[in-house]
């Protein structure tokens, strides 16, 4: 992946269930245009291990789903750990866990804990987000399951509720960090 001026781009990737994971990774592209830096964000099921050994830096914005990345983040960061020398990597995880004061950190949140754990990773960045709640969205199953983890770690249970808990100020940050990585990979050695 290169840019028109031929320098390595970012590579901007996320796995969603619900949408939430492809919004912040939407919104992460346009603050990091914004920045200068173009990333184009892609499913991580598309991913081709050539783009990523290509890449200033590796960006990966994963949903979790019943208290596990879902599937395309956990075979898209068994690709990125395979490479000898693969470039940054900026993790992102998105689940509900985050809303709680002291969970968006990878020592703080126990899905991103785990989830660098099991794939031996070393992140430049690792956040986790809030993602977004909304019931109307959810199957009678998967609505009954949330309402129940909702009940039990204080959070809403009333079948209407669509609350956006992502934290939009902290994905710029993030997204700020990323730019500095991409700007790092570029300078001479």
């Amino acid at each position: 992946m290169l840019t028109p001026d031929g320098h390595p781009a970012a590579a901007l990737y996320y796995a969603t269930r619900d949408g939430q994971s492809r919004r912040i990774a939407e919104h992460i592209s346009r603050s990091l245009a914004a920045a200068g830096v173009t990333a184009t964000p892609r499913d991580a099921a598309t991913m081709q291990p050539a783009d990523l050994a290509a890449a200033s830096v590796v960006v990966l914005v994963a949903a979790v789903r019943y208290g596990h990345h879902v599937p395309e983040a956990e075979r898209f960061l068994a690709a990125y750990r395979s490479h000898a020398s693969p470039p940054p990597l900026a993790l992102a995880s998105v689940s509900l866990v985050a809303r709680k004061p002291g969970r968006t950190t990878a020592q703080g949140n126990p899905y991103l804990r785990k989830v660098i754990a099991r794939h031996r990773l070393k992140p430049a960045v690792a956040v986790a987000f809030a993602g977004r709640l909304e019931y109307r969205r959810c199957g009678w199953l998967d609505r009954q399951i949330i309402r129940v983890i909702m009940l039990l770690t204080g959070g809403p249970t009333e079948p209407g509720t669509c609350v956006e808990f992502t934290s939009w100020p902290a994905v710029d940050e993030f997204a700020a960090k990323v730019a500095d990585l991409h700007r790092a990979a570029l300078r001479p050695a």
